[in-house]
């Protein structure tokens, strides 16, 4: 790929999605001439990148502070945002300051949700440098925090100014992050995509190269269906529930292995499982779900879980944010491309679903 893309999320607070390479110097023309400080969080395996980033930041006139918080789900403590709140306040930020997020979707994550609070909102840019945060997690504005009770249960929605996916920072990732994050894209292409699928089916060393044009591709129709979901639905009344897909199970078994499994490999999962209940139910072919096994497979993530951890889990959904009133809604598909919601399903169908991904 060699241009620069622009996607547009459209709604009450509008905002660009830029990808390419070597972007790091567009963060700074994103931040604009009214803002003075900037908070660049960053996890502390990235902390010689964040150097560079302040750097940058600081040629260009910004007063740059970095806060290094931990890696993964580690950040997504209120512990952690409290820290993050009082760097703020000792720098003395005003409504006219920024938060830069720069990391994977955890750090993005925390970042808005610091953003967000922070005298009730300043001005948030995410730069992502990880396959999942780059298609998920920076865009749509979901931001939030983990409690010992479930994922993502503490949070709240808000849109950033800009988001910055600059490929190039996916070189030093160890290959294993790169395919974990596909997950996400196998999900936009059985949700919204066929050609998604089908680029992956085709050869994926290619797809899953994140030099190749092909997986710059990916990346651009991945971003551009979660553009326009959010653009259309930003606060999950509606449309949006579909970017779930996947999520009830694939959030439940996430806290089952103490947020020690990649979310791309817990919502693999997730997906093989809505896709035996939507067989179940009478609503999806058996060559549907088989594809489902097949593309993720072909990528190497799980489509199996364990028998034993059925009632933890269980009961980990029914609090799942996704559920209204005690009662479980799970995104199916009757088709691949056309997702619509289950809701309630009988207890003995969620177990039988359950049973048909089981270890053989």
């Amino acid at each position: 790929m060699s241009a620069t893309k622009t996607i547009q999320v459209k709604g009450v607070d509008p905002y660009d999605i830029t990808i390419g390479r070597a972007l790091l110097g567009e963060v700074g023309k994103a931040l604009g001439t009214a803002v003075k400080k900037v908070l660049v969080v960053h996890p502390v395996g990235l902390a010689a990148s964040a150097e560079l980033l302040k750097a940058t930041l600081d040629e260009q006139g910004y007063e740059t502070i970095l806060a290094g918080v931990p890696d993964s789900e580690d950040a997504k403590r209120v512990e952690v945002a409290a820290f993050c709140w009082g760097v703020l306040g000792q720098a003395d930020f005003t409504r006219s300051d920024a938060v830069v997020g720069f990391g994977g979707g955890s750090t993005t994550d925390l970042a808005g949700f610091v953003a967000a609070t922070w005298l009730r909102g300043v001005k948030l840019i995410q730069v992502p440098t990880t396959l999942l945060a780059m298609v998920d997690a920076a865009i749509g504005g979901k931001t939030g925090i983990n409690t010992a009770e479930g994922k993502n249960l503490v949070g709240c929605f808000y849109a950033p100014s800009a988001v910055i996916i600059d490929l190039d920072t996916l070189q030093s990732l160890p290959q294993n992050e790169i395919l974990a994050g596909f997950g996400e894209v196998v999900k936009y292409g059985l949700i919204a995509d066929e050609r998604i699928l089908e680029l992956i089916e085709a050869d994926v060393a290619v797809a899953t190269d994140s030099k190749s044009d092909v997986f710059a591709e990916l990346i651009e129709r991945s971003v551009a269906i979660k553009a326009r979901v959010v653009g259309e639905d930003f606060k999950e009344s509606g449309l949006r529930e579909i970017l779930n897909y996947g999520h009830t199970l694939g959030h439940a078994i996430e806290l089952a292995e103490r947020y020690k499994w990649r979310h791309g490999a817990a919502i693999s999962i997730g997906m093989v499982f809505v896709a035996e209940l939507a067989r179940l139910a009478g609503r999806l072919s058996d060559a549907a779900v088989d594809r489902h096994r097949s593309v993720l497979q072909l990528i190497g993530l799980p489509t199996e879980y364990k028998a034993e951890k059925w009632d933890q889990l269980m009961a980990t959904m029914q609090r799942d944010k996704k559920s209204r009133a005690g009662t479980l809604r799970f995104v199916v598909l009757d088709a691949i491309g056309k997702p619509t919601i289950m809701a309630a399903p009988a207890p003995e169908l969620l177990h039988a679903a359950f049973q048909e991904i089981l270890p053989s």
